[in-house]
C-alpha cells in the first residue's frame, strides 16, 4: 500500500495523509452525511407540516375518535 503513496518522478512538496488519517476522515464524512440528512428531513418535515386543527377551525380529532365531535 505504501507505493501508491511514493513520487518517483518529482519531488514531494506536500506530504499525504497516512492510512489512520484517511480512515477518520472517512468516518467524519459519514458521520457529517447523516447528520446532514438528518437536518435537511428535519426542516423538510417542519415546513411541510399541516397546520393544528385550532388555527384552520376545523374539529378536532384524537387517534381513537372515529367521527368529529362537535
Amino acid at each position: 500500500m505504501r507505493e501508491l503513496f511514493v513520487s518517483r518522478n518529482a519531488h514531494v512538496l506536500v506530504k499525504t495523509a497516512n492510512i489512520r488519517q484517511q480512515a477518520a476522515r472517512r468516518r467524519a464524512l459519514a458521520a457529517c452525511g447523516v447528520l446532514g440528512l438528518a437536518i435537511a428531513s428535519g426542516v423538510i418535515g417542519a415546513i411541510s407540516r399541516p397546520a393544528p386543527a385550532e388555527e384552520v377551525g376545523l374539529p378536532q380529532t384524537g387517534p381513537f375518535n372515529y367521527f368529529p365531535s362537535e
